[in-house]
């Protein structure tokens, strides 16, 4: 029961929570706080405005006559509005279609509510009953809310009811006079803070003060500053004294701050990271320097810089309003009232908030306003104060009694132009100021009298111009303001003023607005008075990237140059994402810039990029140049060599992140000077690599072993180290190799330890980083089902959203991508076989691109799709060649959340069948693969033919899918042919040898970037009468081997020594003759200590290495087919007992991993670290052998070991006693049957594999300067290079 109850009273609370701000505002108010601009009867005031009532005529309708409507309600106090709701007059064809909201505290100076950075215009109703509501984006704090119709019932009149939703709103207010601040003292004269939290709100017409300042005596400070009506945020967590660390940080949010009306502030801190708010928007961002403590010395002043600061220093005080301040939980305006915070400095403190005098006009490009002033009078003076975007625009327009005098704005100047007629057309041209379209407020003054003119910008007496005038004026009694009306004597073309404008004097005196307002003077024409609302459409900057945003009143623009990006809002990359792109796209070797983030935050880089046939590299170049000596250690004993790559860290990271493989080159010249020490001491050099880790081990070893290349081959100069300098040597000695450990590359910094003894020197070298692959651009999945489709979670763009991806179908239709939710909406799709369309929603309808191709699409070829939605414009883009733009309303700013990513099919819609990769949202990369691993319908990849086609694809070829077919890649098997199932070999003569190397630069092919291998696989077949002699040899850098060898009774053998043995490990198979002339097959395969081999087509054995010996192949070196010509420590036995006189005879089809040394030897186009001596002839003769089927080991003759058999010797008695005198008689007849079946299988391989003739009975004849034989052969006819490797089979019976 106790458990229900809490129940129960937690819901009861979160109800109550949610409604805390729901409550009817102006339904329950009096008649008179509700007052319109006017009211079409009695019965139809503003009082009857409620919604859900039906007194009077059924709601507040205003005059016909009315030129600017407006029903107003009097809150009676702040209150905090969170919604709003209409309905047309009760009964009757009167309603607001469309209509704006103001709100104010004051009755003066209105604020329109902005949502998306625009003025907002709501959707009202359609019809009297219909009760429409709309949530505020954002909730407004106000006593008094205008509601102003724009449109309405073409059947009737205005018509509206209404009602506002939301709660009390408490909160005190301190009013500043920029002499006056507010000193609140910390808990101890020296305080450090790891976190700091401040909030307020504050209001004001001034463009600059401070609002809050706190320092510290060792320059620590925290300000918040007013400047040009942009807030500034200063902080500096501490820099050091020599100025290597610089913890200065300045960050501005906000613009036109000095509207008067409130604006609420929020810092949050900790350590060094910062969230910055005004007004709903928030900026992140990290301090600079490395200090996390803010250190404060005694006091945080609010309204100003404290008595105690620096005369001179320039900066204003605060002028306004403040509430709601709040340090670390302090609520300020508490303490002030309760006495515990200084306020000495103020001569009269109140609560409360002054009114401005500022009455402002707002004009649009159809405004004036009418003002009278005196007429025929010799001096004209007029002044004012405008703010616009716009640098062209007609301010004043005043006739003459003789001409005519304008004011207004050119190029972003003040220029005046006084044209008198009296005197044959006499033109006047004053020009002063610039940049005045900069959204500030600017006051301008103009003074004709006399026979001069003067005119001053900004109050600026000493730039003021003046003028001579030939006559005297005399002023007409008419000003206009604003442009917008008929000029029957001017010819100017100046364009109509949209802006603001206040503080209007005619003839020295303020013009009353409130009284144009209420119809007692002058006149007006769609203007908004006692508001300005002008609206910053560049801060937040729209444009991404960097780009310079520029604005005028109704719209922005973006210039982008050196950004690296294009576009309306410099969103979409100029540059390709990866070297393998450029490659893609018919690039060759050379420098470019990259871009692997597309549209993301990180910016364009400088690489080098080198192609080859298979592989492109990605080259980062740093400063240090090779065999760079090392200079003289500091006091510490070390010297420090910071490397430096002109690229970020976020940059390098984008490199190796998306690569397969990365290396970097290091080298160590030494004399005297010790690199690493031993495996278990203190090293004297270290690298730093990524994050900063340090690192004890060099190139051409691996992490966690504290050794060289050498300690890992075994071969250093002294035996008892492990690096070559580490013998401290008087002679110049080299460390080497590659790091090839991607994940601690790049090396940042290589502290060198041990050059400070007389004697010692050391050069060091670090190469360019080297990465190659882009697995993010080759991510890719296969959608095989309709019914497939994957799930990627929300995603959320500020204020762009850009897709792109490749897709390559056979099918017409299908849904590529959309979201589903309550988000923001979008789908794109193949509508048609040669049409795609990208449609999204704005502003509660639906948008529509499509795009063309010429050809179709469903052409099994690869496609490449580019969308981008932002604040101006949509573009669909199809193959970087097709696309539609299309411009989009205002409005559009907001950040978009799409929920619920799906590819493919959704809601019952035709999926999408076939394949995408490279799917890329807002820079980006969605992994494909790892989704598609989870996903029913959808594989990992891309599968189109290869997906039924690809097991034509033999002996490991790889079947490559093309535009409308596809072809079987045998570039990595020891096969030829369409299907890879042509064999490769070659007949070998005495002394003839294959060398494959392997470079330390490349690592070992196949066997991704490991060098020391835990796993090889090796097959071959050959054929041979000749024994003995050494079939494959693989060698190492270390005294590691594998050799494959044909004893001299022509049994086969497997040695592998990996150290840790006294001997190598042999797998000797004893009781076969493989030097039989036959075809024979052979396939060794190793597992850490598990071995199987398997030859010809008998069963798999299975073998152990013992337990001493070493699981690692260490730093192979070289393939040896035919013989060993090696230097260096090589197995004694394996040189005399095998290597003389060589293998002769047919090898073919020779794999080591994803190697084939041998097909590399006979292609002499491919580039391979191959060499060969002697004669090698292409030959087929080591085609693969007769297939029999395995026969069981009780009755394979060979299989001499088999359980149950037993060979009789001499001793053995042929029937033991008591035994059936029969079973002799049995077992005669079964031995002759065995050897008939012996002989006739004899019989049978004899006559398959006879050839008629061989080259020594079929020698060219007429070739006497050739070698031998086989050249006169291949001299004589090139042609018959077949027949000749036939003839070349000496195995036959």
């Amino acid at each position: 029961m106790l458990w229900m109850l809490a129940l129960l009273c937690a819901s009861g609370s979160s109800a109550a929570a949610s409604r805390r701000c729901e409550d009817s505002l102006a339904t329950p108010l009096p008649y008179s706080f509700f007052s319109s601009s006017s009211a079409f009867g009695r019965d139809y005031g503003a009082g009857y405005g409620k919604l859900q009532r039906n007194q009077g005529a059924g709601g507040w309708v205003p005059l016909d006559s009315d030129r600017s409507p407006w029903l107003q309600v009097d809150l009676g106090g702040r209150q905090e509005v969170v919604a709003v709701a209409t309905q047309g007059r009760y009964g009757s064809s009167d309603w607001a279609a469309r209509y704006r909201l103001l709100y104010s505290d004051t009755q003066k100076n209105w604020r329109p509510y902005l949502q998306d950075g625009n003025i907002w215009t709501f959707e009202g109703n359609v019809n009297s009953e219909g009760a429409v509501r709309h949530e505020l984006q954002h909730s407004v704090v106000a006593r008094f809310l205008r509601l102003v119709p724009l449109s309405w019932s073409k059947d009737g009149r205005i018509g509206v009811r209404l009602e506002l939703y939301g709660c009390a709103y408490w909160g005190d207010v301190i009013s500043f006079d920029g002499q006056s601040v507010i000193s609140y003292r910390l808990r101890s004269k020296k305080s450090k803070f790891l976190k700091d939290s401040v909030a307020l709100k504050f209001r004001t017409t001034a463009g600059d003060g401070v609002l809050l300042h706190g320092e510290g005596q060792q320059g620590d400070y925290f300000t918040l500053e007013l400047h040009r009506a942009q807030l500034l945020l200063k902080i500096n967590l501490g820099s050091s004294h020599y100025g290597s660390i610089q913890g200065h940080t300045t960050v501005s949010s906000g613009s036109l701050l000095d509207d008067d009306h409130w604006h609420a502030v929020r810092v949050e801190r900790f350590r060094r990271n910062v969230n910055f708010t005004l007004d709903q928007h928030t900026q992140s961002f990290r301090t600079n320097g490395d200090f996390d403590h803010l250190d404060l010395d005694h006091e945080i002043t609010f309204g100003g810089l404290p008595a105690s600061a620096k005369p001179g220093s320039g900066r204003d005080n605060f002028v306004g309003c403040m509430e709601g301040m709040s340090y670390n939980g302090d609520n300020i305006t508490s303490l002030i009232r309760r006495k515990r915070v200084d306020t000495s400095s103020f001569r009269n403190l109140t609560f409360s908030c002054a009114d401005s005098d500022a009455f402002p006009v707002f004009f649009n490009s159809t405004s004036f306003v009418l003002l009278p002033g005196q007429m025929d009078s010799d001096t004209l003076s007029v002044s004012l104060s405008f703010r616009t975007w716009n640098p062209h625009g007609l301010l004043l327009f005043t006739a003459l009694a003789d001409g005519w005098v304008e004011l207004g704005l050119s190029e972003g100047s003040v220029t005046v132009y006084i044209n008198v007629t009296q005197k044959k057309n006499t033109h006047i041209d004053i020009t002063s100021g610039s940049g005045l379209n900069d959204g500030q407020w600017h006051s301008v003054h103009l003074n004709a009298l006399e026979n001069y003119a003067m005119l001053t910008v900004d109050g600026d007496e000493a730039s003021t111009v003046r003028t001579a005038i030939p006559i005297q004026i005399q002023t007409g009694g008419t000003y206009y303001f604003g442009g917008y009306f008929e000029r029957t004597n001017s010819l100017s073309l100046q364009r109509s003023f949209q802006g603001c404008m206040q503080m209007i004097h005619i003839d020295d005196h303020l013009a009353d607005l409130k009284a144009v307002e209420e119809g007692r003077m002058g006149s007006f024409e769609n203007v908004s008075l006692d508001m300005c609302a002008i609206v910053d459409r560049c801060v937040p900057s729209p444009c991404a990237h960097g780009g310079l945003c520029s604005q005028t009143w109704d719209s922005f623009s973006c210039n982008c140059s050196g950004t690296g990006y294009t576009g309306a809002v410099c969103h979409t990359p100029l540059y390709q994402q990866s070297c393998e792109e450029y490659k893609l796209r018919g690039k060759g070797s050379g420098s470019y810039l990259i871009d692997p983030d597309g549209s993301g935050p990180i910016a364009p880089f400088r690489v080098d990029c080198e192609m080859t046939e298979d592989q492109v590299w990605t080259i980062l170049k740093n400063n240090v140049s090779a065999q760079s000596p090392v200079p003289r250690p500091d006091a510490s004993g070390n010297v420090v060599f910071h490397i430096d790559y002109n690229v970020t860290d976020e940059q390098v990271l984008s490199v190796t992140n998306g690569a397969d493989y990365c290396e970097q080159f290091v080298a160590y010249a030494c004399r005297m000077s010790r690199l690493l020490n031993t495996p278990d001491g203190v090293p004297f050099t270290s690298w730093v690599g990524r994050s900063n880790e340090r690192h004890s081990y060099w190139g051409g070893s691996g992490p966690g072993i504290q050794k060289c290349s050498c300690g890992i081959e075994h071969n250093c100069t002294n035996a008892a180290r492990f690096c070559h300098c580490d013998a401290d040597l008087r002679a110049w000695k080299e460390d080497a190799g590659l790091l090839a450990y991607k994940e601690h590359l790049p090396v940042s910094a290589v502290e060198v330890g041990d050059t400070g003894r007389a004697g010692s020197e050391a050069k060091l070298t670090v190469g360019p980083l080297r990465c190659r692959g882009d697995k993010h651009f080759w991510n890719s999945a296969s959608f095989l089902s309709p019914a497939a489709h994957m799930l990627f979670p929300s995603f959320r763009a500020e204020r762009s959203t850009d897709i792109s991806f490749y897709f390559r179908t056979s099918s017409s239709h299908g849904v590529f991508l959309e979201n589903s939710g309550p988000g923001d909406r979008l789908q794109v799709q193949l509508k048609a076989p040669s049409m795609v369309s990208f449609s999204f929603g704005v502003g509660g309808s639906q948008v529509e691109l499509t795009v063309r191709s010429p050809a179709p699409l469903n052409d099994d070829q690869w496609h490449r799709l580019e969308l981008e939605k932002n604040q101006k414009e949509a573009t669909l883009r199809l193959d970087g060649q097709q696309r539609e733009t299309r411009t989009l309303p205002q409005g559009n700013s907001r950040p978009e959340v799409y929920t619920q990513l799906i590819l493919g099919a959704s809601g019952g819609q035709r999926a999408f069948l076939g394949c995408m990769r490279a799917l890329r949202i807002n820079g980006v990369t969605f992994d494909l693969e790892e989704r598609a691993a989870v996903t029913s319908g959808a594989s990992a990849g891309c599968r189109g033919r290869c997906s039924s086609f690809g097991v034509l694809c033999e002996n490991g070829g790889r079947c490559v899918e093309q535009y409308n077919s596809y072809h079987c890649d045998c570039a990595h098997t020891a096969y030829d042919g369409a299907f890879c199932t042509e064999d490769v070999g070659g007949y070998f003569e005495t002394g003839t040898l294959v060398r494959y190397d392997f470079l330390p630069e490349r690592g070992v092919a196949g066997a991704g970037s490991e060098t020391n291998l835990t796993q090889e696989d090796l097959s071959f077949g050959f054929s041979t009468s000749s024994a003995p002699s050494v079939l494959v040899y693989v060698s190492s850098r270390t005294q590691d081997y594998l050799a494959v060898v044909l004893r001299h009774n022509g049994t086969l053998q497997i040695r592998y020594s990996l150290g840790g043995l006294k001997e190598p490990f042999t797998i000797d198979m004893n009781h076969r003759n493989m030097a039989n002339g036959l075809p024979h097959s052979v396939s060794v395969s190793r597992r850490l200590r598990d071995v199987r081999l398997q030859v010809d087509h008998y069963p798999e054995s299975t073998y152990t290495l013992p337990a001493a010996s070493d699981t690692h192949f260490n730093l192979i070196k070289s393939i040896f087919l035919g013989k060993v010509f090696e230097t260096g420590q090589i197995d004694p036995v394996l040189i005399e007992r095998y290597n003389t006189p060589g293998f002769v005879g047919c090898l073919s089809r020779v794999q080591f991993n994803r190697l084939a040394p041998l097909k590399a030897a006979l292609r002499s186009g491919q580039s391979s670290p191959i060499s060969t001596h002697g004669i090698l002839v292409p030959s087929n003769c080591g085609a693969a052998p007769l297939t029999i089927s395995p026969l069981a080991s009780q009755d394979d003759p060979w299989h001499v070991e088999a359980a149950g058999v037993h060979l009789p010797s001499n001793t053995d008695k042929a029937v033991s006693d008591g035994a059936d005198p029969n079973s002799a008689v049995v077992g005669g007849i079964v031995s002759v049957v065995i050897f008939v079946v012996l002989c006739f299988l004899v019989f049978l391989v004899r006559h398959l594999f006879r050839h008629k003739g061989s080259y020594h009975t079929n020698e060219a004849k007429g070739q006497e300067a050739a070698d031998c034989a086989d050249a006169a052969i291949i001299v004589s006819d090139p042609a018959f290079t077949e027949t000749i490797e036939e003839s070349k089979k000496e195995w036959f019976i």
